[in-house]
């Protein structure tokens, strides 16, 4: 099984690159604990998604900390990198978005995956469970959405952007992105449309299961996308639209399978506190050990 991490933001709002950062007992970053999480639940392969100059330091940071049968790809997420016969001019300030990010990875995946943030914890139980999915019921036509609650994702330090998932049962039916999310007294409420949630909702934190058959849409779209000179300019290419389109086309379906974990992020610099506490106090429980990697392996 796979595990992409998606690792090349700039993180703009953080204020530098947080996934760069030390969150754990011995400075671990938080990429690393879902690494980690991920190898528990017989992940075998890990894939990172970075800026070019960052690879080689990715590389010689992790190649030495992950166990000897764990294979490693880190892969530069390139503006140059483009589809066949695709061009664009001018200046282009940043990546092209996750979907692209996901997309250099194609040649090294060839089977159902499972993508996130790099700079985000999910929670080993949101891998147990994952991994089952893939094991059980992710194909071609078979995506998985690994969710979280509403309530159990803010941050007390401002605003939010979300995707509030649509669901029919167990199986996603859209995921509506909404960008100013915060806690107003008893409800979660979105600043840009005025819409009140109850914080219930179930939602997407970028935990998808998907198959090699995505690439070839990603590709498709992001075609589309490079004829605009508008988009080339500042716009990108989103991994949950791609898969929501090719869940509205019929051409798969997606399970949303609860996490069933305790998720946490660094949108601001200030929630860094509350992570490396958490952190501290999942290793002082015996939740992961210090330090976390076995470096004479």
């Amino acid at each position: 099984m796979t595990l992409l991490l998606m690792a090349a933001g700039r993180g703009s709002r953080y204020g530098k690159l947080k996934q760069f950062d030390g969150f754990g007992p011995k400075e671990e970053f938080l990429m690393e604990f879902s690494i980690y999480d991920a190898l528990e639940n017989g992940f075998e392969h890990i894939v990172v998604i970075t800026q070019k100059d960052n690879v080689n330091y990715l590389k010689d940071y992790l190649s030495p900390r992950l166990p000897g049968d764990i294979k490693l790809d880190v892969i530069p997420q390139e503006l140059s990198d483009l589809p066949e016969g695709s061009s664009y001019s001018g200046e282009r300030p940043k990546p092209w978005g996750t979907a692209h990010a996901v997309w250099s990875a194609r040649n090294v995946i060839d089977n159902s995956f499972a993508v996130i943030n790099a700079d985000d914890y999910y929670g080993k139980q949101a891998f147990e469970n994952a991994a089952r999915f893939i094991r059980d019921g992710a194909g071609k036509d078979n995506y998985g959405l690994v969710a979280y609650t509403l309530n159990d994702t803010l941050s007390p330090f401002g605003t939010v952007s979300r995707g509030v998932c649509k669901t029919k049962g167990h199986m996603l039916e859209s995921v509506e992105e909404r960008t100013k999310l915060q806690q107003e007294g008893a409800v979660v409420k979105d600043h840009e449309s005025g819409k009140e949630f109850t914080g219930e909702e179930m939602v997407s934190m970028n935990f998808w299961i998907c198959h090699p058959s995505i690439f070839s849409h990603i590709e498709s779209d992001f075609r589309e996308f490079l004829k605009d000179e508008k988009n080339i300019q500042g716009g990108e290419v989103y991994l949950p639209f791609v898969i929501q389109e090719m869940l509205q086309a019929g051409e798969i379906s997606v399970e949303v399978i609860p996490s069933q974990s305790q998720w946490f992020g660094v949108t601001y610099s200030e929630d860094k506190e509350s992570a490396v506490s958490l952190l501290q106090e999942m290793t002082a429980t015996g939740g992961y050990r210090s330090p976390l990697w076995n470096m004479e392996q």
